[in-house]
């Protein structure tokens, strides 16, 4: 049995697809999601989605927002969000190394937080890349 995803960001509609599982992380921990997973709604986190397509699984990177589960439905309205094969490996490692540095050379409580989120979604998209799928 399989179950609707549909990712969206406000530009753009990611995905739109019947799929047989998700691994989703929330604010408050992963939460896994099979067909008739009780209905809740949830805040996303900035990290690793991770989706199973029949025997294959897939990774995107999710950019934080928030997720309505039920009715063998998932939408998840995000801030942003790539699919691991759209994301160039060596951009985002190149990112990430600036995310660091930049976070490094942070100096005020607003500078580091900036540079902590801008690490968090560097290092996202690295880790999407990088998944075992």
């Amino acid at each position: 049995m399989n179950f609707n995803l549909c990712v969206l960001t406000p530009n753009r509609i990611v995905l739109d697809s019947e799929v047989k599982e998700i691994i989703l992380s929330t604010n408050s921990g992963q939460i896994g999601v099979l067909p008739n997973h009780a209905p809740i709604a949830t805040a996303v986190d900035i990290d690793i989605l991770r989706i199973r397509l029949n025997d294959q699984w897939l990774t995107m990177a999710l950019m934080g927002g928030f997720a309505r589960i039920g009715n063998n439905e998932i939408t998840l309205l995000v801030n942003d969000a790539e699919k691991s094969s759209d994301i160039d490996p060596q951009e985002a490692q190149q990112a990430f190394e600036i995310a660091e540095a930049n976070l490094r050379k942070a100096e005020g409580k607003r500078q580091t937080i900036e540079a902590n989120l801008a690490l968090r979604r560097a290092r996202t998209r690295v880790e999407a890349i990088n998944a075992i799928s």
